[in-house]
């Protein structure tokens, strides 16, 4: 799909869904139909519990193994945001959602975006080290201290 179509799916899926529920509502009944919304929110949240386990048991073990768990990371964003569309109440949402719990998908998915993921170590930069309070303390002399204001200073104010 190309960019410039998303905002305009984004718009026109709230009708849809609308289109959706009467569709749905006129075959099957009105109660049915909240119980089919109901039974996909709580499916979404179980199977992001599921899911989620098994996604950060994962990254825990490419990690260990030295690897960089990239593929990992993009599957447990897939997975949160097929949750997300589970728990959003819409039956074309739902079917998305569902597609995106499918391994397969995901993989599919995973070569879309792969190109486009750049994963960085924190620690093998550098950058995602802690400040010590080391690295914050400036020690000063006794006589480059003083509290009376250097006249010749630019930030001085001016009389």
């Amino acid at each position: 799909m190309r960019s410039s179509l998303v905002p305009l799916f984004l718009l026109a899926l709230p009708f849809l869904e609308i289109a959706g529920f009467i569709v749905v509502g006129s075959k099957i009944g009105v109660l049915a139909t909240l119980g089919l919304i109901i039974l996909s929110m709580f499916l979404g949240i179980f199977l992001l519990r599921l899911q989620g386990f098994g996604i950060l048991q994962k990254i825990r073990s490419e990690t260990a193994a030295g690897r960089t768990p990239s593929r990992e990371l993009v599957h447990g964003v897939m997975l949160f945001f097929a949750a997300f569309l589970l728990i959003v109440p819409g039956f074309i949402t739902d079917v998305i959602g569902l597609l995106l719990f499918i391994p397969a998908i995901r993989d599919i998915g995973w070569r879309f975006v792969r190109s486009r993921v750049v994963v960085v170590n924190p620690a093998a930069t550098g950058r995602g080290r802690p400040e010590r309070a080391a690295d914050r303390i400036i020690e000063l002399d006794p006589e480059d201290y003083t509290r009376k204001s250097d006249p010749n200073s630019p930030w001085s104010p001016k009389e």
